[in-house]
């Protein structure tokens, strides 16, 4: 692991047999599994506990993400959690002693029709009066917060304005994986790279273990944190989630000197670009409308989105493509994820954030280790249980947050 990380070359990596029995067993080695070994190891006192990863630490949607956090979410609820991930965010540079590039840029989200404006507007008031820094632009602030951007009259679809959430950002995601699993590690946390969990073991109603393709192990907690296979992990212990999955693509360009500032985010005509540290763009759009495990898209969403970036950055006109991506994406009923306890004693899920995972990392790892330790949701959470479609209690950020991001 360490030739992973010449710039990093203190980080000694080791990869350990799996002991026989551990106190709690976290399935995926991803962005929210290592965030929850590291607060159930900081927060609860929990460090005999084992993250499994089928392949490598943080090779699954971590590595195909396009990085933007921000909390500017409609809903008491959803603002709540992604608030707390955000102030998570400001402190875990320091915290983790790793510099991960977090880059508080702000995140602009556009309007182009009458009703984007009506709806965006709406989400501002929701987000001041639930603490969130939200701000309401018209296009020539638009422009003066992003000078590279096309507001003349004559687009498909104008910019009539846009949401401004200045605290948001970016951040290098494969740094953010390294940072939490190092502090996971020197805490005494097992990371268990190419081991894969192929049965989930049960006496009754309570866990009482894991098989995997390097022998069983005992446990009586399962944290299940894999995005993109969270229902067929379930199934092995008899729990069926409401979840559909989905490929989700994003690209990147060759490299450029700066020249885009912040990030711009449309929902109307499914498109976010930023540009990475290095100087790549950093495109993404809407989940392919198919279900799918593939990690791969149709090339006509990708088609789409390279016309609207351009239509609204005609700068990138002439940009070459350098790599495109899909990653697998769970998404729920009300397009919010579900971070839970389940039917089965000692079995814990942590899934369907759709596109929200990264940015909800941190918070992520913090309410699921409260879970977990606890057997107990933590407040931020409780609203995010499965049992919500059921009472119909749901919270639906599919359309209300004016982004599918």
């Amino acid at each position: 692991m360490a030739d992973l990380l010449p710039e990093h070359p203190d980080f000694l990596w080791r990869n350990p047999e799996p002991k026989k029995s551990y106190e709690a067993v976290i399935v995926g080695g991803g962005g929210h599994g290592l965030a929850t070994a590291y607060y159930l190891a900081k927060n609860h006192g929990m460090t005999n506990i084992a993250i499994l990863e089928r392949g490598w630490l943080a090779g699954g949607n971590m590595a195909r993400n396009t990085t933007i956090i921000r909390s500017n979410y409609l809903w008491d609820e959803s603002a709540a959690i992604y608030e707390k991930s955000l102030k998570l965010w400001e402190q875990l540079p320091e915290e983790l002693d790793y510099d991960f590039l977090f880059s508080q840029r702000g995140v602009l989200n556009l309007a182009h029709t009458l009703q984007d404006v009506r709806e965006s507007q709406r989400r501002v008031g929701a987000n001041r009066l639930n603490g969130v820094d939200a701000e309401w632009l018209d296009p020539q602030q638009v422009k003066e917060v992003c000078p590279i951007i096309n507001i003349s009259d004559d687009l498909r679809y104008p910019v009539m304005g846009a949401t401004y959430q200045p605290r948001a950002g970016i951040a290098k995601h494969d740094h953010v994986a390294w940072a939490f699993a190092r502090k996971a590690d020197e805490m005494g946390v097992d990371i268990i790279q190419n081991c894969e969990v192929t049965g989930i073991d049960r006496v009754g109603d309570q866990v009482v273990g894991v098989q995997t393709n390097l022998g069983p192990i005992a446990t009586e907690k399962v944290a299940l944190a894999v995005a993109g296979d969270s229902s067929g992990l379930a199934d092995m212990a008899g729990v069926r989630l409401p979840i559909q999955t989905h490929p989700l693509q994003a690209l990147v360009s060759e490299l450029f000197e700066p020249v885009h500032p912040t990030v711009v985010m449309s929902n109307h005509v499914h498109v976010y670009v930023s540009q990475a540290h290095k100087g790549e763009l950093v495109m993404g759009a809407g989940i392919d409308s198919y279900n799918g495990y593939g990690q791969r898209g149709g090339f006509h969403v990708i088609e789409e989105q390279l016309a609207a970036a351009v239509e609204l950055f005609p700068i990138f006109a002439r940009a070459h493509l350098l790599r495109t991506w899909g990653g697998n994406v769970d998404v729920t009923l009300d397009a919010s994820p579900v971070v839970s306890k389940t039917e089965v004693q000692g079995l814990y899920v942590n899934c369907g954030w759709g596109t929200g995972g990264f940015k909800g990392t941190p918070g992520a790892g913090f309410t699921y280790a409260h879970t977990i330790a606890n057997d107990e949701p933590h407040p931020l959470n409780a609203p995010f249980a499965l049992d919500r479609f059921e009472t119909g209690h749901l919270i639906d950020e599919h359309g209300a947050a004016a982004v599918a991001h």
